[in-house]
């Protein structure tokens, strides 16, 4: 099934953010395509006259209802797929923050089905996307104190 990113004309810029609380990551399970049943960073795309700021916490509380602080970049990733004749069906730009915990707990919406806090180390034995975890080793380091 297509959607309105699919074949898209230019690449989409998205934000996620590995939010900590004592010591553990937030992650999810994406309930949907492209990664349907993987453990994700809760995220999104930025819309237009959005800052990345701005449009981490909404897209953290659209899909979680956590409240967050978002404190500094944790690297970057590149999502492209390809379809079976060669050409470009999904392109996003992905910009991982390291993000404090405020309040709230986990309250899914239809896009994931299931939240999990973690320790870093527990994410080897989960299927995740790709290099969620040196990202979370990243945002760990950026928060370095926060336990």
């Amino acid at each position: 099934m297509a959607d309105a990113r699919s074949y898209p004309e230019h690449p989409f810029l998205a934000v996620s953010a590995a939010i900590v609380r004592a010591g553990q990551v937030l992650v999810v399970r994406r309930a949907r395509a492209p990664a349907d049943g993987l453990f994700s960073l809760p995220g999104g795309v930025v819309e237009i006259g959005e800052t990345l700021t701005q449009a981490l916490i909404r897209e953290v509380r659209e899909e979680t209802s956590l409240a967050v602080e978002p404190v500094g970049l944790a690297g970057f990733r590149e999502a492209i797929t390809h379809d079976r004749d060669g050409r470009v069906e999904r392109h996003f730009v992905i910009l991982p923050f390291a993000a404090r915990w405020l309040a709230g707990e986990p309250v899914l919406n239809e896009e994931l089905s299931e939240a999990r806090w973690v320790r870093p180390a527990e994410l080897a034995g989960l299927q995740t996307t790709a290099g969620l975890a040196e990202i979370v080793a990243a945002a760990f380091g950026l928060l370095q104190g926060d336990g």
